[in-house]
């Protein structure tokens, strides 16, 4: 069985693309002995795991295993490790570890028994939820990959080489960064192609059937992932559902708990969990105040879609566009910045920086007499004093 498995594995090694790839492939280059990629459904993790395996380990002998394969269900994986091993195996790529059973108890004991091993796996963004009986964090290193970037969609639809640029070079000097931009792309026609398909490089395989695939991604997250790994009661997933449409077509949500809890017939608490849930698959993004805790069961003072597709593809024409403008500007900063509601404006970004969001009539109003005030202004190609392009805050990783 060991060599129809070395077929299957490079097979799909060999079929894997590698016209576009991530700069988060340096993720795999690590010295490490045990390496694990966490990330949403669809967000790109096999992709980047099959391109490092058929790039970086041309002369290493390497074995791929999809662990979602039913062959597993019925079949001890170390037993099929131990043969590889025996038979000169150097690297063990595993993807979508959160369907095997006892994973982290699997990886522990392959990491402890095979000391010349190195094992890189991938699983859902909710792979530390599933309280696996081994603990891996001091074995090896684990990321989280994103879906993409402003930047990296214009990069790869365009054929560009656009740098990611800091939140501070783009509050110094975002006039000068613009011009560069736009001097090769018309920025405003990607970011509203992004908004509606780019954020999941599938739009690659079929940018027609994008909003279909984007919501089979979704379900198989509800009815999958969810009640596999966070143990959500199956019953409560249309629940979850009607949660996530009511979000997608707010201008933004504010949670009322009480109300939300009479409406779903969920108790208050376990919706707290829920929603956690939720933001731990990639599903929602919820906003906090930086003056309250910032614990995660916390009552959020917004929520919105992680990102505009998801809103884009729920909502359809009844997004509201001031809250998918406020979408992007959050998902693109949440990863390297810490974000909060703000009293004053929109968001509250690194405990210092106040941002309002709107279109490019917006005035300061509202931010008026507050220090390290900006707007981020959509419509726009080059930005004046403190009103910045929206689209150029993409360019953020």
């Amino acid at each position: 069985m060991l060599n129809k498995l070395f077929e299957i594995s490079e097979k799909a090694i060999e079929e894997s693309g590698t016209d576009f790839i991530r700069p988060q492939i340096a993720y795999l280059q690590q010295n490490e002995r045990l390496i694990g990629i966490k990330g949403s459904k669809g967000v790109g993790k096999t992709t980047l795991l099959l391109q490092y395996a058929k790039i970086h380990l041309k002369k290493n002998k390497k074995l791929y295993l999809s662990l979602d394969n039913p062959f597993f269900a019925g079949h001890n994986l170390l037993d099929y490790v131990d043969d590889y091993v025996k038979n000169g195996g150097d690297y063990l790529l595993l993807d979508e570890v959160h369907h095997y059973p006892d994973w982290s108890l699997s990886l522990k004991m392959i990491y402890d028994t095979f000391k010349n091993l190195k094992v890189i796996y991938t699983g859902s963004s909710l792979l530390h939820l599933t309280k696996g009986r081994a603990d891996l964090s001091r074995r090896g290193m684990i990321y989280t990959l994103q879906g993409l970037s402003l930047r990296e969609f214009i990069n790869l639809t365009e054929k560009t080489d656009f740098a990611v640029l800091s939140l501070d070079d783009i509050l110094k000097n975002h006039s000068t960064l613009s011009k560069a931009v736009i001097s090769k792309v018309k920025p405003i026609l990607k970011y509203n192609e992004y908004i509606q398909w780019g954020y999941y490089p599938f739009f690659l395989e079929n940018k027609e059937n994008y909003l279909f695939k984007l919501m089979e991604t979704i379900n198989q997250i509800l009815e999958a992932e969810l009640p596999l790994v966070a143990k959500i009661n199956y019953a409560n997933v249309n629940k979850l559902k009607q949660l996530l449409q009511l979000i997608s077509e707010s201008v933004p949500f504010k949670p009322n708990l009480e109300k939300i809890s009479g409406q779903t017939s969920i108790s208050k608490n376990t919706l707290k969990d829920y929603l956690f849930y939720l933001q731990e698959a990639m599903l929602i993004l919820m906003l906090r105040s930086y003056k309250k805790t910032q614990s995660t069961l916390a009552k959020p003072e917004k929520i919105y879609m992680h990102n505009p597709n998801i809103m884009f593809g729920l909502a359809h024409e009844n997004s509201n566009v001031g809250n998918l403008r406020e979408c992007f500007f959050l998902n693109q900063l949440y990863l390297h910045n810490k974000v909060n509601y703000s009293e004053s404006g929109d968001f509250l970004v690194n405990g210092k920086y106040t941002f309002e969001i709107g279109g490019k009539n917006k005035t300061y109003k509202q931010i008026a007499g507050i220090k390290n005030s900006y707007i981020a202004a959509d419509d726009i190609e080059i930005g004046l004093n403190n009103t910045i392009p929206l689209w150029l805050f993409g360019f953020l990783y």
